[in-house]
């Protein structure tokens, strides 16, 4: 294989991918639902806001982070600056917690990402308890599960863009 073509493989620029990916995972966010199933959405913007800071770090960090957000609580229909907030504060804590591994596994994307969306919907739950909104409390947490088990398909689909 020739030089050239070896480096044109290796230096991908993912920023088309970065942005094809936000449509994608915006248009899955506000997909109608009935009613008994659009509870256990996954929490599409949250994943992929997880995969591009924690595989793509010289592209992604907080700024990413803070813009998901925003265009989350937009799509949404969420107080603006909740998501925002919890996407910001949960990509500190991993890009702190992580920045010595040089080495992140599936395996270890993937704890990691349960925690997040854990850590996400606890975060929401208290601002929301604090704002004074009504919500169900049960229905809250469904999408947990569900977000769980996207991740995985997720990641094998924008893995060929990982650094």
């Amino acid at each position: 294989m020739p030089l050239a073509k070896l480096r044109a493989e290796t230096n991908r620029d993912p920023l088309i991918a970065i942005i094809v990916s936000v449509i994608v995972c915006s248009v899955l966010m506000v997909y109608p639902l009935s009613y008994a199933v659009s509870g256990a959405r996954p929490l599409f913007m949250l994943l992929l806001m997880l995969f591009w800071v924690m595989c793509q770090p010289t592209w992604c960090g907080i700024w990413f982070a803070f813009a998901t957000g925003m265009f989350t609580d937009l799509l949404v229909d969420a107080p603006l600056g909740m998501n925002a907030l919890s996407f910001v504060l949960i990509t500190f804590i991993v890009r702190f917690l992580t920045r010595e591994r040089r080495i992140m596994t599936f395996g270890n994307l993937w704890v990691i990402s349960f925690l997040a969306v854990l850590a996400h919907l606890f975060l929401t739950w208290i601002l929301q308890i604090m704002g004074g909104l009504q919500f169900s409390l049960t229905r809250h947490w469904q999408p947990l599960l569900s977000s769980v088990l996207v991740f995985p398909v997720m990641y094998f689909m924008l893995k060929k863009w990982r650094v």
